[in-house]
């Protein structure tokens, strides 16, 4: 189905998630060192970060609440990968500190989670089989 010229000028093109962290000296390295994302854009305060299409704003706020204090809410993303396993392995070797191993999710997810130097946690998936999971579930209209 085409798309009508509105849909075409309001399409949504980008993500980039905006982050606050006590302090950018600290941050920016494990985004790039770790997690193998580009620096951008640096201005006072802010900082701007890529790998592929996955896209952050740092923003230093140092009197912000910590996001280990904010329990399950300090997830931000699912970001979806085309090998889980590798980037698990290129993760592993950076000493990331992982939150959920990699596993067969029963949603047709190879995922795993982890979590950044600031307490912020991040999941990655590789879609798989749906139902090919250990804990695979029967699926309704099967």
């Amino acid at each position: 189905m085409a798309r009508t010229p509105l849909e075409i000028i309001t399409m949504l093109t980008k993500t980039r998630f905006v982050l606050a962290v006590h302090r950018l000296d600290v941050s920016i390295p494990f985004y790039r060192d770790a997690l193998g994302m580009r620096v951008d854009f640096e201005v006072p305060g802010w900082c701007f970060l890529s790998r592929d299409s996955f896209a952050l704003m740092l923003g230093e706020c140092p009197d912000a609440m910590a996001p280990t204090d904010l329990g399950d809410h300090s997830y931000f993303a699912y970001v979806t990968v085309l090998d889980a396993s590798a980037l698990f392995q290129e993760f592993r070797e950076k000493a990331v500190e992982f939150i959920k191993p990699l596993a067969d999710e029963p949603w047709g997810m190879r995922e795993f989670g982890l979590r950044t130097i600031d307490g912020h946690r991040i999941m990655f998936g590789q879609e798989i089989e749906a139902g090919t999971g250990a804990a695979c579930v029967r699926r309704v209209g099967q």
